[in-house]
């Protein structure tokens, strides 16, 4: 799992919703100390005891109180290994202690996880064109941000290279960047105030050439998605029973957000 920035307990609520139970996860990553990715984090791991994989810098401007023998440190671009999967730390723009993203990587599919990105740097970049499939920050649509009620100093935190990018970077990004093999793409960390679902889903869509687009939703949880090298996804209902394929060189992925 990636970040935990809701309460443990919807998480749990969550993941039942998906057929899936918290005995699949066997470790946390975090990203960076903002309230809205580490809140649930220490009851989680508490209560599952979980291993928590946070980054010195981060857990330094976090003041979580997470039990040590449950608190790994890890860095930039060396491998981790849970279970199949091998996890990898990439450093980015955003305005936080020691802010990272990560690539998952299972039988030659890679999985990004790439939100909370002030611009798209070289790091992005290498890693978001490995991807099969990745989550991908579209914070914000730049006509609402300007026209909204933020405050001035709030607007240029949020685009001025180290707090999030745009509907139009991110687009950008997507055109410019991304493999012919990439199958699905995630949009998330949408605005609340300064962006809308619909109008990233048309914008995307638009370019998708074969990518399966999906906008992930603040208020409830994402399909589980099956990614494999070929040209196909599988969706998995949201109701379902536990969902289990035995296919080639296939990965998971859901996001609880």
């Amino acid at each position: 799992m990636v970040d935990a920035g809701i309460s443990c307990r919807e998480i749990v609520k969550r993941m039942k919703r998906l057929g899936l139970g918290m005995e699949k996860v066997k470790a946390v990553f975090i990203s960076h100390e903002h309230i809205d990715h580490i809140s649930g984090v220490v009851q989680l791991s508490k209560q599952f005891q979980l291993p928590v994989y946070i980054t010195e810098g981060t857990f330094n401007g976090s003041a979580l109180g997470l039990e040590q023998h449950l608190t790994i440190s890890f860095k930039a671009f060396q491998p981790i290994t849970i279970g199949g999967l091998t996890v990898t730390a990439f450093p980015k723009y955003h305005d936080a202690g020691d802010p990272h993203s990560f690539i998952v990587e299972h039988n030659n599919i890679t999985i990004g996880i790439i939100t909370d990105i002030g611009i798209c740097c070289d790091n992005v970049i290498k890693h978001f064109s490995r991807c099969h499939a990745a989550f991908l920050e579209a914070n914000y649509d730049v006509d609402m941000l300007a026209n909204g009620g933020y405050p001035y100093h709030l607007k240029k935190r949020i685009s001025g290279g180290n707090g999030h990018i745009s509907n139009k970077q991110a687009l950008e990004l997507f055109t410019k960047h991304r493999p012919p093999f990439m199958r699905h793409l995630i949009l998330s960390h949408l605005s609340k105030n300064n962006n809308n679902p619909q109008l990233v889903k048309d914008l995307f869509e638009k370019h998708a050439a074969g990518t399966k687009i999906t906008v992930a939703s603040r208020f409830e949880e994402t399909p589980v998605f099956e990614i494999t090298d070929t040209y196909n996804y599988v969706p998995v209902a949201k109701k379902a029973k536990p969902y289990f394929r035995s296919r080639p060189n296939t990965l998971q992925l859901s996001l609880f957000q």
